[in-house]
């Protein structure tokens, strides 16, 4: 496929990858063209924001979680049709997973999509300096293809002029000039930026003032004529249905073979549950399950026919008093866990099944109780399964991550979920009935056997449910 490309990196967090990315995504989105969002690394906030500016989904590219050779087939999946492609890098451009080189790291994955990168520098503390910093980046990898430079928070038109100055003489093309602009900051607090489901109304105007800064500031011929420089990728797009049937769980079953129709996968979302990978949802659906989404916020009960549920990560502990107060649903899930029903949650669905959040009652479905903690818990794991469950075989191997800034006491049930071989030996999380519950964040694109055990979970329980609605006993 040739789809012109361009990966948004910097030396380092906090420069400006987002701002730039996110209002290159809505000025080039404006002008007509579609444009594909993705984001390097496990981040599920920024994807958000991507979407907003592109009416498309933000999908993620992690080497680690999926593997360097998925990188590639992913992009060209949800590239599709599309005349350009932004990726947002991850911290620094050579940042990558402690300890493993270049992997995961933005280099290795616009080295992989064959892709120009464009440097998103700070210079707010800096002129002549600027020159080194980038030729250093530019020479530290003669693969990383650094194909200019926009300059962020520059100070006046004094400042600018000794930048341009110093980039010239180093030979690096300007590609746009940013002022300081902080009215168009979207808000943080403890894991990032605040998910655009938590505010949608300001995020819109967010966006589209951060695309009236790129318009204004940066050169978007130039940009699109460097992004067409990025020559064709030789692999086949990634697609759930190939993905599945390749996958050793597939037998004689296969997708949509399930007795009794399409099970019913709930999946929790909103505004305190928004962290998921765009590849689940189509894996489950390519499996033969009918995806619905429902608010634990809002709604009272599970959807209609519910014989799954996915509960994946969030901020509940933003909205623990609503999830609690919403007693209803919080006694449905419990129920729904109690006769048996397959549950997947990860991070925020763990905190929502336990006892309590923050004194909080959430559901009880698992004899633990959650807390917000002053340590951050941040990084990739090599986890393998440790007990069987509705979502994993044991002995089932995945690279997940963790993010989170709450404990769980006790850390793990008397059947963990995983086991944890790097960077440290522990189990973790919970398996009890059909529930699989832990702190991992998982991307089943690297492993579609599990859509395909959970799916076939669900339709199980669906038969089960129908059987006993058949039999006088709904």
């Amino acid at each position: 496929m040739n789809i012109p490309r361009l990966v948004i990196a910097a030396p380092s967090s906090g420069s400006g990858k987002t701002t730039v990315a996110t209002g290159l995504m809505a000025a080039f989105s404006e002008r007509g063209l579609a444009v594909s969002p993705h984001k390097a690394g496990p981040d599920y906030i920024d994807p958000g924001y991507h979407a907003l500016a592109t009416g498309r989904p933000g999908r993620n590219l992690d080497a680690f979680m999926c593997g360097p050779e998925l990188v590639a087939p992913l992009f060209a999946h949800g590239a599709a049709g599309c005349d350009l492609a932004v990726v947002e890098g991850v911290m620094g451009l050579y940042d990558g997973a402690a300890g493993r080189g270049e992997l995961a790291s933005t280099a290795q994955v616009a080295k992989l999509l064959r892709a120009p990168v464009v440097l998103v520098v700070d210079a707010s503390s800096q002129s002549r300096s600027v020159a080194a910093l980038v030729h250093g980046f530019a020479s530290f990898d003669p693969q990383v293809r650094l194909g200019g430079v926009i300059l962020n928070k520059v100070g006046s038109d004094r400042h600018e002029v000794m930048l341009r100055e110093a980039l010239e003489e180093a030979g690096m093309p300007v590609l746009g000039v940013l002022r300081r602009a902080p009215q168009v900051a979207a808000p943080s607090r403890h894991l990032g930026l605040v998910p655009v489901a938590e505010r949608r109304a300001d995020a819109v105007s967010s966006v589209a003032a951060l695309a009236d800064q790129v318009r204004a500031g940066c050169d978007l011929e130039a940009l699109f004529a460097l992004a067409r420089t990025a020559p064709p990728l030789a692999c086949e797009a990634w697609s759930p249905e190939p993905a599945l049937s390749a996958s050793p769980a597939f037998g004689a079953r296969g997708p949509g073979r399930n007795p009794g129709g399409r099970p019913v996968i709930a999946v929790a979302g909103g505004a305190a549950f928004t962290f998921s990978y765009a590849e689940h949802a189509e894996l489950l659906t390519a499996a033969g399950a009918e995806v619905v989404t429902f608010d634990p916020l809002r709604d009272e009960a599970l959807p209609a026919g519910t014989s799954g549920l996915v509960i994946g990560g969030g901020f509940p502990e933003v909205y623990a008093p609503e999830l609690s107060a919403n007693e209803p649903l919080r006694r449905a899930v419990a129920d729904f866990a109690a006769a048996g029903g397959p549950v997947a949650a990860e991070c925020a669905g763990l905190l929502y099944l336990a006892r309590s959040l923050d004194g909080k009652p959430m559901c009880g479905v698992l004899d633990a109780d959650a807390r917000m903690s002053e340590r951050l818990t941040l990084g990739y794991r090599e986890a393998v399964a440790v007990s069987d469950s509705a979502l994993a075989a044991t002995g089932t191997r995945l690279r997940g991550h963790e993010f989170h800034r709450t404990v769980i006491e006790p850390g793990s049930g008397a059947s963990p979920a995983w086991g944890f071989t790097r960077p440290e030996r522990r189990v973790e999380g919970f398996v009890q009935q059909g529930v699989h519950a832990s702190y991992l964040h998982t991307h089943w694109a690297a492993e579609p056997s599990v859509a395909l055990r959970f799916t076939g979970a669900a339709a199980g329980a669906a038969a089960v449910a129908e059987a006993a609605v058949v039999a006088g006993h709904p």
